[in-house]
């Protein structure tokens, strides 16, 4: 999970999109839209993050709906919640 959260959140330029997704919906779930509108990214650009985190079973939707799809952690990232907040902590410390 470690090198998986880091090429997702870390080594890749739309990593820091992906974090902002994953701490909103540790919040609540979203569909794209809310999602889109809370973070000011363009809707086209939160869907293509959102089916890479879905891929990597970061997110899920409910079997069977995908227009409106409302999205949440799945538990797996629930129980590394904890990791993706190192890894940001020490990438910070890394820049500073």
């Amino acid at each position: 999970m470690n090198d998986l959260f880091y090429w997702l959140f870390i080594g890749t330029k739309g990593g820091i999109n992906r974090v902002k997704i994953v701490k909103l919906l540790h919040e609540n779930p979203y569909n794209a839209k809310n999602i889109s509108d809370k973070l000011e990214l363009n809707y086209k650009t939160v869907r293509h993050h959102l089916r890479l985190l879905e891929e990597h079973d970061i997110v899920i939707t409910p079997p069977g709906i995908r227009y409106g799809a409302v999205y949440f952690l799945t538990e797996e990232m629930k129980e590394n919640y904890d990791l993706l907040e190192q890894i940001q902590e020490k990438n910070r410390s890394k820049v500073k």
